[in-house]
């Protein structure tokens, strides 16, 4: 298959070489990501200056490699519209240092990656592994080679990507996968308050995800013992269960 890989953690990480390097011995790789860390950037666009690509070499099997200045967004967007002579068959994102679970992603580059792809209506797929510091990729990226195996044969809905979470198992240790939704894991955010040398005010953003009280089945509990979840996220976020009654409500404004 023609792949198209990318991530938030940039081109250098340790992730997305791993990924490109297991992927890329069964099948064509292209790869544009950061050109630096690009973590929580949602899925956001440049739009007010030029992006500029530059060639890289260290990621070995594939077929070309750039870095840009641009979001995780971008990447997709500018390797499908102005660097790929075909779209790609598949667009994966990741191998992620950290998980993106529940509310994760609605702030995720990784995620966001993905859901370009989506998009495109392109079979998307966001990969976390569950640990901030994450030592080795092994696991995570033989799960991804044995899934492309099958990915001919999953019917992907309109618009819908794969979210995946990787417990930072040895592969003997991992008990299994769940299919999943998305938990909660709401942050306990907090701002430090600081003064810098000229006497201005700043702040740092702080605090860490509430892990706690999650339902089995979701994204969260599934990791959380030690079982690799896959989520369907979709870029369509209506909420229809609540229409009929919002149709109700607004019976009641008198525009004129």
């Amino acid at each position: 298959m023609r792949i198209l890989i990318s991530n938030d953690d940039g081109i250098h990480s340790s992730g997305i070489k791993s990924l490109a390097e297991a992927v890329s011995k069964e099948h064509e790789v292209y790869v544009v990501a950061p050109d630096r860390e690009r973590s929580a950037t949602g899925h956001s666009l440049t739009l007010h200056r030029p992006l500029r690509l530059d060639e890289v070499t260290h990621l070995s099997g594939v077929s070309i490699a750039y870095s840009t200045d641009g979001t995780p967004s971008d990447c997709v967007k500018i390797a499908i519209g102005a660097i790929l002579k075909e779209p790609p068959e598949i667009v994966l994102s990741g191998i992620n240092h950290g998980p993106n679970m529940g509310s994760d992603v609605l702030y995720s580059g990784t995620v966001s990656a993905a859901m370009e792809g989506a998009i495109y209506n392109i079979p998307s797929i966001a990969i976390s592994l569950a640990d901030n510091k994450p030592q080795d990729f092994t696991s995570a990226a033989l799960f991804i080679t044995k899934l492309l195996k099958i990915i001919p044969q999953i019917k992907f809905p309109d618009r819908t990507l794969l979210n995946i979470n990787i417990p930072p198992l040895p592969v003997e240790e991992i008990a299994g996968i769940q299919i999943t939704e998305l938990g909660v894991r709401p942050y306990n955010d907090y701002f430090v308050k600081r003064v810098d040398p000229r006497g201005r005010t700043y702040y740092w953003l702080a605090g860490e995800a509430v892990e706690e009280n999650e339902l089995p089945g979701t994204d969260v509990f599934a990791v959380r013992n030690n079982m690799i979840s896959i989520t369907p996220v979709t870029v369509h976020m209506t909420n229809r269960s609540m229409l009929p009654e919002l149709k109700d409500w607004v019976k009641q404004i008198k525009i004129n």
